[in-house]
């Protein structure tokens, strides 16, 4: 048998059995550059994602100001008159007759309102006839002492002149017994005539008593009677009239909270503000402070369990003298008392955001970014992250913190005084007038509007913060609190230095409450957000007052366009 030939196959073999043309040089090349643009843009990509950030940091920064500073204690209580007078009745009985209505101005001595007499009436008739019962009873027995005196006087002769022998011993001392019968009858007679005179006189006064009267001039604060109405009286008198003495001086009572009663002394002056007239303030002055406490028990829950626990908070009454010559000012009403502790001229004063900024806090907010924050973004925060938790003791060592040469921030040692919640006095070699301090980090590309020349001054509310219901923050009233610096009006340092800061409007940056900060804040970076909500932290209680007028003027304007 022929051995028969081995048959080697090779690739062309392979592609002309399937029908494919063997690829050319060019089709390679392309092939391998289109791998090649594709892990030029994955390279491009991953930069992108995984590289840092380009854009510049900017720290809205403020100018250190030698300026006024006034600190103040707020508390808040009702307005109440200087002599209040509750009328009641110690009577019983139907109302037959109300003389006066609230408001009215009422003397001394007028009737308000009557009962109905005609029960005492007849209690007085009966006294009257018990009287004169008690009279006649005297001259009966008056007459009768006469009788039995004139007979023991005759018994007496007769028994002189007889020697003794007539009346006898027994006849003698019977007619001496009768006459101190009659005598003790006349007195007693003459008691049951007292007896019956109190008697009459005491239902002359519960007569009396059934027409209510005014027992001072004032005004009548309220009336809780009508005609036909029955009172009854019990062991406390029911209140029918409640009766102002004057009105055009008033005390405000107010509760001072346990860390700060120690500040708040005799004479120190005040203002406040009631929500009948926001905007406008009303000067008082301390009276005197309670050495008792007034403790309030509080009690809170949680969701999560059925436990609750209970606080007390300890607070003191404070009362202090207002002066009302136009009684604009009603007992009742609620007040925001801003009591001033302390007043200092022509000190450096610092922004108290200032104090707490921390730069690595800073950076490590500029520095998130990448596929981690693409993928897992940060959930919405308040507060700024450039900030820092600082207690801010008089006395005390902080660091401040100045944008330097080479666009990083720089410490500056400082000791801190007296603070009104958003200035601080600081002292030290470091820190001079004029020094720009940094307030927080802004969002890359945010500026503000640079600072004016205004020395920083304002007040602070401690424990009473923005006033609720829409009034009017701060204690404008304070002649020496200059307005103080706030970040809406701060300049803003960018991270390399530049000649001048960049200034640009931002009337939006703080905003009037929880409603426009979300609408203005929508589309804001995070950043953004905290650097706003820093900005409004660190503004004085006036330029908070200030920008809350603006936004409802501006509201109120588009309102009025709208129905229009």
């Amino acid at each position: 048998m022929m051995d028969q030939p081995t048959m080697t196959t090779t690739p062309s073999d392979i592609d002309e059995f399937l029908g494919v043309e063997p690829p050319s040089k060019y089709g390679r090349l392309l092939k391998w550059g289109a791998i090649g643009l594709g892990v030029l843009i994955l390279l491009w990509i991953g930069f992108k994602l995984f590289g840092p950030s380009g854009a510049d940091v900017n720290y809205a920064t403020q100018a250190v100001r030698r300026g006024d500073l006034t600190v103040t204690v707020s508390a808040t209580g009702n307005l109440q008159p200087t002599n209040q007078v509750d009328v009641g009745s110690e009577l019983s009985g139907t109302v037959t007759e109300v003389n006066v209505d609230n408001n009215d101005r009422v003397a001394k001595g007028q009737v308000l309102a009557r009962l109905d007499t005609s029960r005492l009436r007849d209690s007085i008739n009966q006294s009257k006839a018990a009287l004169a019962s008690a009279q006649a009873g005297v001259m009966q027995a008056q007459a009768t002492a006469r009788q039995s005196r004139a007979n023991l006087a005759r018994l007496e002769e007769v028994y002189r002149l007889s020697g003794g022998k007539v009346p006898s011993a027994t006849e003698l001392d019977t007619a001496r017994a009768d006459n101190a019968r009659a005598i003790a009858g006349v007195r007693t007679a003459e008691a049951q005539v007292a007896q019956a005179r109190a008697q009459l006189s005491s239902d002359e006064t519960q007569f009396s008593k059934a027409s209510i009267v005014s027992p001072v001039n004032g005004v009548v604060l309220s009336r809780q009677i009508e005609p036909g109405q029955t009172v009854a009286a019990s062991l406390n008198a029911p209140v029918l009239f409640q009766i102002a003495e004057d009105l055009s001086a008033m005390r405000l009572e107010v509760k001072v909270d346990e860390a700060d009663v120690g500040q708040v002394q005799k004479g120190q002056r005040a203002t406040f503000q009631v929500d009948a007239f926001p905007g406008r303030t009303f000067p008082a002055t301390i009276e005197r402070v309670d050495l008792g406490a007034n403790a309030t028990n509080t009690s809170s829950s949680s969701s999560s369990s059925s436990a609750t626990s209970a606080s007390s908070v300890v607070a003191y009454v404070a009362r202090l003298t207002v002066a009302n010559p136009d009684e604009l000012l009603r007992p009742g009403m609620t007040a925001t008392a801003d009591i001033v502790t302390m007043e200092k001229n022509g000190v450096l004063l610092v922004p108290n955001a200032a104090l707490r900024f921390s730069p690595d806090r800073a950076a490590g907010s500029g520095q998130r970014g990448g596929l981690t924050s693409v993928l897992a973004p940060s959930p919405p925060r308040r507060g700024n992250r450039a900030t820092r938790e600082v207690s801010i003791g008089r006395g005390s060592q902080q660091t401040v913190y100045i944008v330097g040469e080479d666009g990083k921030p720089k410490p500056i040692r400082v000791t801190v005084g007296d603070t009104n919640g958003s200035q601080t006095e600081v002292t030290g070699s470091e820190v001079k007038e004029g020094m720009e301090v940094i307030t927080g980090q802004l969002a890359a590309g945010q500026t503000n509007e640079p600072r004016g020349d205004k020395a920083g001054g304002g007040e602070r509310r401690q424990g009473g913060g923005d006033r609720p219901n829409g009034g009017a923050a701060g204690n404008s009233s304070a002649p020496a609190a200059a307005p103080t610096a706030g970040p809406r009006d701060a300049a803003v340092a960018p991270a390399k230095p530049a000649p001048a800061a960049t200034a640009s409007s931002a009337p939006a940056t703080a905003s009037t409450g929880d409603g426009d900060r979300r609408g203005d804040r929508a589309g804001l970076s995070d950043e953004e957000r905290a650097a706003r909500r820093a900005q409004w932290e660190s503004m004085s209680p006036e330029e908070r007052a200030q920008r809350r007028a603006e936004r409802q003027a501006a509201r109120q304007a588009a309102g009025g366009a709208d129905g229009e």
